[in-house]
């Protein structure tokens, strides 16, 4: 019942978190079924209609929630057949003619699409021929923050990869429902005025709220007076769930990424989260363990530890999920309550050498989530150089995959042997199938959660509070 196999293989292994001699008992599950049955049907009312109670807009209006349809290409649907070949098609244009692509986001502009340039391209996609990338261009991420020096770094890189080339363009992604989020907006127009100015060749592709007439919006205006193509930030969907949409496979489309195969282990993890058998479907098993283990064991942090470098965008994508999803004053009575759970990023093994210390001997108020891969498919051998050393040949002739994995598991030991609880999400193996499956189990854990806490977990008025200021502290700046 601790662990749960789906039939694409991924697992969701609980078994050091949920158990006779774990943390969190059957009995205790049991006697929360009341709780989470009730959230499954509210879930499900959600998928049919679209809308969830007690859940209103910024501006105080009812609003959709169109989360669970993004799998599904069908006419009619956010991610209709028309929209996912005008993304594909994107892709072929670029191949073989733009040098560089920029992508201008920040938060879910941002967050979901570097998780599946992480996971296609990796840490050396710019170092490589374009043979070498398919004919795809580089990738560059800029707009999710105001740091100038970042910015002139990368102004820099474009003058000097431009140098003596007379047919050198960049491609700038622009990614902004409204148009005017400072961090996007501030660093393109800076960009795109260093690249005229160096004479280099710059297209703009708009990724912004659809709507014309009286809603339209200032970067939609933007895009329709200058003739850049327009993909969509489409209503219903928060943008910390938006890598299933036009946000963030656009970021895929531009690098290669089979964004179809991702679509199709979303829908993989849907169809299970569908079943209201505990023992059966992961996100609900998830979502009570994680909010038992806070709410009755106080356990309010979460360290999301993939062990795969090229996933610790994921857990920086998960921290924006969580964060603003559960962490509200208010409950949905308008009670205060102050929920939330703190989310950690940390990867293995790099941070069993710096965080592990704490996981293992500080307090304990933390859940430590594993993410492990079963198959690699670039897997590489130690040899056996030093074998006189015996410390050495301990490891010789292992391949790093197993290393990994013995690193994994000796973590997990050591927190249980202490009495601290850990959870894994087994991946077969890393391609868009399965980081699909698994980003779209964690969407719907978050909203399961949400409903337990009774608070709203697609709404984020913290935030909107803190821009209400920043727009006042800008206009005093201006005077």
């Amino acid at each position: 019942m601790n662990r749960i196999t789906l039939p694409s293989g991924l697992v969701l292994d609980m078994s050091h978190l949920y158990g006779p001699d774990a943390l969190i008992t059957e009995r205790e599950v049991e006697e929360f079924a009341p709780v989470y049955q009730k959230a499954h049907s509210v879930m499900m009312e959600l998928r049919q209609k679209g809308t969830v109670a007690g859940h209103l807009s910024k501006d105080g209006e009812p609003e959709a929630v169109l989360f669970p349809q993004l799998p599904y290409i069908a006419e009619g649907n956010i991610n209709n057949p028309e929209r996912i070949v005008a993304l594909e098609e994107l892709g072929r244009t670029v191949r073989n003619r733009v040098d560089a692509v920029v992508f201008f986001g920040i938060g879910g502009s941002y967050l979901g699409g570097k998780v599946l340039f992480d996971v296609q391209c990796g840490e050396f996609w710019n170092l490589k021929s374009q043979k070498d990338r398919n004919g795809y261009p580089k990738a560059f991420f800029a707009g999710n923050n105001v740091d100038a020096h970042k910015l002139s770094g990368l102004i820099q890189t474009m003058r000097a990869e431009s140098a003596g080339q007379q047919d050198y363009t960049v491609m700038a992604v622009v990614i902004s429902k409204s148009g005017s989020t400072i961090e996007p907006m501030s660093n393109y127009m800076i960009f795109k005025e260093a690249m005229e100015a160096a004479g280099i060749s710059m297209e703009t592709v708009a990724v912004t709220d659809p709507h014309e007439g009286e809603k339209e919006t200032l970067l939609h205006t933007l895009a329709r007076e200058s003739g850049w193509p327009i993909f969509y930030v489409p209503d219903g969907i928060g943008g910390r769930f938006s890598v299933f949409s036009e946000v963030g496979l656009i970021v895929g489309a531009l690098t290669g990424f089979d964004i179809r195969s991702f679509l199709a282990g979303a829908r993989e993890a849907d169809q299970a989260v569908k079943s209201d058998d505990i023992t059966k479907n992961p996100a609900l098993l998830n979502s009570v363990l994680k909010f038992l283990a806070g709410s009755r064991h106080g356990r309010n942090l979460e360290v999301l530890m993939p062990y795969a470098d090229n996933l610790k965008s994921l857990s920086e994508w998960y921290i924006q999920l969580l964060a603003e999803s559960l962490g509200k004053r208010l409950n949905k009575e308008g009670q205060v309550v102050h929920y939330g759970r703190t989310p950690i990023v940390a990867v293995g093994t790099t941070d069993m050498h710096a965080q592990t210390q704490e996981h293992q001997e500080g307090p304990q108020d933390k859940v430590v989530q594993f993410v492990s891969i079963e198959k690699w498919p670039d897997d590489l051998v130690v040899p056996h150089t030093y074998d006189s050393f015996a410390k050495l040949a301990a490891f010789s002739g292992l391949p790093l995959s197993r290393i990994l994995e013995a690193a994994r598991r000796a973590n997990e030991e050591a927190l249980i042997g202490d009495g601290r609880p850990s959870a894994n999400f087994i991946l077969p193996e890393l391609n868009a199938f399965y980081l699909g499956e698994l980003m779209f189990l964690l969407c719907w854990s978050i909203a399961y959660e949400g409903e337990y806490a009774d608070v709203d977990a697609f709404n984020q008025p913290g935030v909107e509070i803190y821009k209400r200021y920043l727009g006042q502290h800008l206009a005093e700046m201006k005077k």
